[in-house]
């Protein structure tokens, strides 16, 4: 159950997203990097298990931004759709950035052309980084498959002193805790980080012990795993959590990085968790600074905090 968290709260980093990507931990990615040929301009990690190598969450060289949860509906269990939901955020960031495409013809693309049928229900949070940062933008758009209206995008940070967070449901719904509390969180933290007049890397520490808090509820004794999935709602952080088919396999439940790990049914099968972490932020100058940091490597092996971090410094064009 993934969260982004948009901040315009900050005075030198009016741009700020914070990103949680909850995933079954041996489902391979790609770390963040610069796309192959013939897109170049795509910054961000992406999926190794479905062909299409979607992606969760990516900005171009020309700052453009978009960021993908799945929406997950009462007694929804995770599932993939017979189109990956990955396609949705490579459309808007793999774009021909000569054409200059705004976030309402994008939508009507999506809608109309490209369509929003064969995928599991998802939102996209994207839009041009310099209609968040500079005066008088018209900030970023969400457009959701449960809501498909091109013409009635929800907008959110237009103006500073916003904070946005977004998980596994539509946004608005306050019945999410990891979402009240991202944001109250984000908030907390950047005014504590300028009231100390700390520098880029001490503000960077405190938005990933938000992404880090862990608020999950312990799976009870007898309790059934779909029944279950309904704490991740609460968790900010999702800790590694086991599932019932590797009990069918006579294996019992073992910490992340055990040999049961290997026994997954599947990609999508095993353990669950909080996989990667992402921070972006962007000064009023442009300048960008992107870390990923990834908790597991790509045999479910738990990594040392920062020592999988992928940094990325680089100016958005045309600012």
């Amino acid at each position: 159950m993934c969260i982004a968290i948009v901040t315009t709260e900050h005075p030198h980093y009016p741009f700020i997203l914070l990103n949680n990507r909850d995933e079954y931990l041996h489902r391979p990615t790609a770390d963040a990097t610069w796309w192959p040929e013939p897109d170049t301009h795509v910054l961000g990690g992406y999926d190794l298990h479905r062909p299409v190598h979607g992606t969760w969450l990516g900005v171009t060289r020309q700052g453009r931004i978009a960021v993908l949860t799945n929406y997950r509906e009462e007694g929804e269990a995770i599932i993939e759709g017979a189109r990956s939901r990955g396609l949705i955020p490579n459309a808007w960031l793999k774009s021909d950035p000569k054409a200059d495409e705004s976030s309402e013809q994008f939508a009507h693309r999506l809608v109309d052309e490209d369509g929003v049928k064969g995928v599991g229900g998802f939102s996209l949070l994207y839009g041009k980084i310099r209609d968040v940062v500079k005066s008088g933008g018209k900030g970023l758009a969400i457009i959701s498959n449960r809501t498909p209206d091109a013409d009635r995008l929800i907008w959110v940070a237009k103006k500073a002193n916003e904070t946005h967070a977004l998980s596994n449901a539509a946004h608005g719904d306050r019945s999410w805790p990891k979402v009240v509390n991202g944001e109250k969180e984000v908030k907390a933290a950047v005014d504590e980080s300028v009231g100390k007049g700390e520098d880029r890397n001490q503000l960077l520490e405190r938005l990933f012990a938000v992404l880090s808090h862990d608020t999950m509820p312990r799976q009870k004794e007898n309790e059934e795993w779909d029944m279950y999935l309904n704490q991740l709602r609460h968790s900010i952080f999702v800790p590694a959590i086991g599932k019932d088919d590797l009990e069918e396999m006579n294996m019992p439940a073992h910490p992340v990085g055990d040999v049961v790990k290997l026994k997954a049914a599947n990609p999508t099968a095993g353990v669950y968790g909080t996989q990667k972490q992402i921070v972006i932020m962007v000064d009023k100058d442009g300048k960008a600074f992107y870390v990923e940091r990834s908790l597991f490597d790509g045999d479910a092996q738990p990594v040392e905090r920062g020592k999988g971090d992928k940094v990325f410094k680089f100016q958005i064009e045309g600012w």
